[in-house]
């Protein structure tokens, strides 16, 4: 007698990874966001390859971020980092996490939009300072009061930040709550999602 079987019904990643198609995912935010973490993740879920930029332009340049800011300054660094998130960008689908200022360069914005989905990975002020001060090598927060800058940087970088595609608030939640938050927002951004099943 034959058995009966019955179709597997997708994973949630296996559907996010089949709506994004020939899409990369791009995560922006600031420093301490998780872009990193939750980046590598969620590519894990869509069977993706995962890129952290930061660690690609330390590759390509043989020096550290910190290193080239000294040596080179922010605008220089700015114009690498766009050459190498276009480059990467050309080659997905993947999942890519960008620097913190990566998104606000607007040739980089422009090349995020023409080649990916931009996903915001938003943090309240008291989260990114829990997860940043244990480190110093955030060139940006070399400053007399680090607080007040990474404080700065958020009222300047949020609204730009806010002109990605989706947004997702990271928080002290386990990594899988807001990795399957993200797959859930890909799902309703390209229209898959399960209130437009229906459709």
């Amino acid at each position: 007698m034959n058995e009966t079987t019955y179709p597997v019904a997708p994973t949630l990643g296996e559907r996010a990874r089949a709506a994004l198609g020939r899409r990369n995912l791009v995560f922006v935010g600031l420093m301490g966001a998780g872009k990193s973490a939750i980046g590598r993740m969620t590519a894990t879920q869509l069977g993706l390859p995962f890129i952290d930029t930061d660690n690609e332009i330390e590759r390509v340049s043989r020096m550290t971020i910190s290193e080239l800011f000294a040596a080179y300054g922010e605008e220089e660094f700015r114009a690498l980092e766009t050459r190498v998130i276009k480059r990467l960008l050309r080659t997905g689908p993947r999942v890519i996490s960008t620097g913190g200022g990566a998104f606000i360069n607007e040739k980089t914005r422009k090349q995020i939009e023409r080649g990916g989905i931009s996903l915001w990975l938003k943090a309240d002020l008291d989260v990114l300072w829990e997860r940043v001060n244990k480190r110093d090598h955030r060139p940006l927060l070399k400053t007399e009061n680090p607080k007040q800058t990474l404080e700065n940087l958020m009222n300047q970088r949020y609204p730009i930040y806010a002109l990605a595609d989706m947004t997702i608030q990271s928080r002290d939640e386990r990594k899988e709550t807001i990795v399957r938050e993200v797959l859930e927002a890909i799902l309703d951004y390209t229209g898959k999602g399960s209130r437009h099943e229906q459709d």
